[in-house]
């Protein structure tokens, strides 16, 4: 099969990358379009030491299901169309994280296109059939890529109260800022951005949110006149944190969405003199990001920047680098 490959510390489009290992209790997915994420960018920069098919945006269609139980229980799903959550946790008996309901964080777990397993960028991939969610059919396959980066953002209500009398500053104009923005608009909250892209910051413009260019982020402090309740981190920077700590007030909350390969120094006694909870966030609930696309509560069209084919994946990749670039689909 076809799959963009990243070996050797190049990445590559192999044609004749073989087939997944069929696996008991898991789903062969026939792929139709992945979406390029930071992380898959952070990776080709060293990023989780992976080597193997990259992406983990997805949406496909079910051709088969392995195993008596798997096919019994799931049966259903074979020949519909799928996304699917990217952590495959181990469910062993001495497993304390999976036994605790926390397999997302289970250490013998791999993770789709990120850690020992294939990723989304090729015709096929496999994944446990209980991480498979069928797509609305009012959901597009352009839309259903968004779901998980959507379902990490759905996390954030998971883990800190958010209230509609909060003050909310996203920092980073990117894909996940935008459904950062977007999600806490849900809430009825105070939503700002601060971005380095004017064309990007536009597109939250759009949908209500106040937007501040990264340059004037010391100025946008001094107009509102404080600093705010709570500072989501999405810059994809290893400085991100630095920033956030400059725009959260006293007590407030740090959620940090941002996962890079490079490394920083940071000084971090304001987090101990303001009292500021930090709350790393990642992977989410899909059956949240699914209803919201369904509902059209949130939209993604506008930050599909273009679309390419699998074969053009290596120039689809380049693209992404450029400025004012939010979303790439990949069509398989």
């Amino acid at each position: 099969m076809r799959a963009l490959v990243y070996r050797n510390a190049r990445l590559v489009l192999d044609r004749t990358y073989p087939m997944p290992a069929l696996v008991d209790g898991e789903a062969l997915i026939r792929v139709t379009h992945a979406g390029i994420c930071n992380t898959d960018l952070e990776i080709v920069r060293g990023y989780m030491g992976f080597q193997g098919v990259l992406g983990h945006e997805f949406v496909g269609v079910v051709e088969e299901i392995y195993g008596d139980v798997a096919q019994e229980r799931y049966g259903h799903l074979v020949g519909k169309r799928v996304v699917g959550e990217i952590n495959a946790a181990c469910y062993r008996p001495d497993c304390w994280y999976c036994q605790r309901g926390a397999p997302t964080h289970c250490p013998h777990r791999t993770t789709l296109g990120i850690v020992n397993r294939d990723g989304a960028f090729a015709d096929h991939l496999m994944l446990p059939v209980e991480n498979v969610h069928p797509v609305p059919d009012n959901v597009s396959d352009e839309e259903a890529v968004f779901v998980e980066p959507l379902a990490a953002n759905f996390e954030i209500l998971e883990q800190v109260h958010v209230k509609p009398t909060d003050s909310v500053v996203v920092l980073g104009d990117g894909k996940m800022g935008q459904l950062a923005a977007q999600v806490m608009g849900l809430v009825s909250c105070e939503v700002m951005m601060v971005g380095k892209y004017s064309e990007k910051l536009i597109l939250a413009e759009k949908r209500g949110v106040h937007t501040y260019l990264l340059d004037d982020a010391e100025r946008f402090v001094l107009e509102i006149g404080r600093r705010v309740d709570l500072v989501i981190e999405c810059s994809g920077s290893a400085q991100g944190l630095e920033m956030a700590l400059r725009l959260v007030r006293a007590r407030g909350t740090l959620i940090l969405k941002s996962t890079v390969s490079e490394k920083s120094l940071l000084y971090l006694a304001p987090i101990v003199i303001d009292e500021i909870r930090v709350q790393g966030s990642r992977c989410g609930p899909f059956a949240p990001a699914l209803k919201a696309l369904s509902q059209k509560l949130v939209d993604v069209r506008p930050l599909i920047s273009s679309c390419y084919k699998l074969d053009e994946g290596l120039t689809a990749y380049k693209h992404t680098l450029q400025k004012g670039v939010v979303k790439l689909p990949v069509q398989v």
